[in-house]
């Protein structure tokens, strides 16, 4: 299939078989993504890769932290509530989410449940934190790249039949992911990508979200 067909065919998976994935296969994704745009060759990116129990023990310290109520913890500012038309567009997707999932907006079990997947890491078998390095702060440029990488990854995955969900939900308790994954405190944590083979049978892999008309941020200049 052409690209802008591949493009469309990926979908952020959040529901993984029990089924490992080799280093080798990772690192062939890897191989393909990091030839992601970067400001000046800079290449201002690091990647931890974390399976097996170290990746439980994330998964642990950051349901165990969110259950007991503390506040998110981020190597970086970020606003976390989004705002108008950006919240709808969130609250849209959630909506799909939790039709197909058959959660009802009054089961609070179920919507506590899915709200801590997220924190699980979606119980993929391999996780990829990606972090920068301190001293780029303020590191808007390394963010962009840092994205352009993340984007790299989730299509080259996708062309070898594996599933990703970038993943906020799973750094927002920084200082455990830092402790079990041993990243260096000259790097901060930007980012996960949740990875796996998707479960067919799990109903939310089903779900794609929408994008807007170009129209609607798309501004074209001095064209006939």
């Amino acid at each position: 299939m052409n690209f802008e067909e591949f493009a469309k065919s990926r979908k952020s998976t959040r529901g993984f078989l029990d089924k490992p994935i080799s280093k080798k296969l990772i690192n062939e994704i890897i191989n393909a993504a990091k030839w992601a745009p970067s400001s000046y060759n800079t290449q201002t990116w690091n990647i931890h890769v974390v399976t097996g129990d170290i990746l439980d023990k994330i998964r642990d310290g950051n349901t165990k932290n969110t259950l007991a109520g503390k506040p998110h913890v981020r190597d970086f500012p970020y606003k976390e509530d989004y705002e108008g038309i950006h919240r709808q567009r969130q609250i849209d997707v959630a909506i799909q989410l939790f039709e197909v999932m058959g959660i009802k907006k009054e089961d609070k079990e179920k919507r506590m449940d899915w709200m801590l997947r997220g924190f699980r890491q979606f119980d993929a078998p391999v996780s990829l934190v990606l972090t920068y390095d301190k001293y780029l702060e303020p590191a808007a440029i390394s963010h962009f790249a840092l994205g352009a990488l993340s984007y790299g990854i989730v299509l080259a995955a996708w062309d070898r039949g594996v599933g990703c969900v970038i993943n906020g939900q799973g750094i927002m308790q920084s200082d455990v992911v830092r402790e079990h994954a041993k990243i260096p405190e000259n790097e901060n944590i930007m980012i996960c990508i949740a990875m796996g083979y998707p479960d067919p049978d799990f109903a939310a892999n089903d779900v794609r979200s929408t994008r807007i008309a170009n129209d609607s941020f798309v501004n074209y200049l001095g064209f006939d």
